[in-house]
């Protein structure tokens, strides 16, 4: 008997150090006092939560719906076809096209607006009267909406009574007025004309922040070891703005991309599709010919193309070590 009572015990005590610890541990919640691994599991459960349900899943419901057909919504029929919706893409003339505007579009606005910004911010970094005033009037092109931007320039560029037709016929450059969106050849390079203008300023406010990190005793010992505003420009300022280059290129890249108000605004595309991005291609798969199992296949290709580019800047530019 006394030995039933002995393994009794034994077999009890392990149950109530369990109750014991669960005691204390709820003592400790009610009083808030968290380890640092339960307080970051709390203070980060609300942002993945948000990120889930903003982000995560619209993009997991996009892939899915890539491997559909019709219409893909829960009160709709709809049918898995596999890959059948990304096959009619590669055979699809009108998307290869989409691509080469989108891929022109970004990789030709991007450097332009890198080299422009870099060379405002570095007037905007020296000291001079009225800079926080010419840092603040640089954000004006940008400030201004896309749509309202587009509208604006493609009255500006009107073949009839455009200001700049105006402008080029009276200073001779054109013998007379030229419909620059209504032509193939010009539509997209006014495209890139307007993009241009409007986002070097946020580019240039980006590199701003960057040149502004970069401790100025640097340049102070370069200057004394006699070095050169280009050595100094190339061996401090250039290495040192790495990462700020980095988060610039990804933060033009992708909306340089995913363009849609400022074709639609311009030129609504045309003429044909000279300037019918990705995003454009999408929008008319999807809501003008209510396909949207190919029109989630073209956002999710928007989505992998976007992935890999940044994945090319951040393997090529990025360098912990830099600072």
């Amino acid at each position: 008997m006394a030995n039933t009572e002995q393994s009794g015990d034994a077999g009890a005590a392990p149950a109530r150090g369990y109750a014991t610890a669960f005691r204390t541990r709820l003592e400790r919640y009610r009083e808030l006092r968290l380890s640092e691994q339960e307080l970051a599991a709390v203070l980060l459960a609300p942002v993945l939560a948000f990120l889930f349900a903003v982000s995560f899943y619209p993009i997991i419901d996009t892939i899915w719906g890539s491997l559909h057909t019709g219409y893909v919504l829960p009160t709709r029929e709809s049918a898995f076809v596999g890959l059948d919706n990304y096959v009619a893409l590669v055979n699809d003339g009108s998307f290869w096209n989409a691509v080469k505007v989108s891929m022109i579009y970004t990789f030709v606005s991007v450097p332009v607006e890198l080299v422009l910004g870099l060379a405002v911010a570095l007037l905007l970094n020296r000291q001079f009267k009225g800079r926080y005033l010419a840092q603040a009037a640089i954000l004006f092109p940008w400030a201004l909406p896309t749509i309202i931007n587009a509208r604006i320039w493609a009255w500006m560029f009107h073949g009839q009574y455009g200001v700049i037709n105006d402008m080029l016929v009276r200073i001779g450059i054109l013998s007379e007025p030229y419909a620059f969106l209504a032509h193939s050849d010009t539509a997209l390079a006014a495209m890139l004309f307007v993009t241009i203008w409007k986002t070097t300023s946020f580019m240039a406010l980006i590199l701003l922040a960057g040149l502004s990190s970069i401790p100025d005793h640097l340049y102070e010992a370069a200057r004394m070891d006699g070095a050169s505003r280009w050595r100094q420009f190339r061996d401090i300022t250039l290495p040192l703005l790495k990462p700020t280059i980095l988060v610039a290129l990804i933060f033009r890249t992708l909306p340089a991309l995913q363009a849609f108000g400022l074709p639609f605004g311009l030129a609504g595309g045309g003429p044909g599709e000279a300037t019918t991005t990705l995003v454009l291609y999408a929008n008319d798969i999807t809501f003008t010919r209510l396909n949207f199992g190919q029109g989630s296949a073209t956002a999710t290709a928007i989505t992998f193309i976007a992935l890999g580019i940044s994945l090319l800047y951040v393997t090529t530019l990025y360098e912990p070590e830099v600072r």
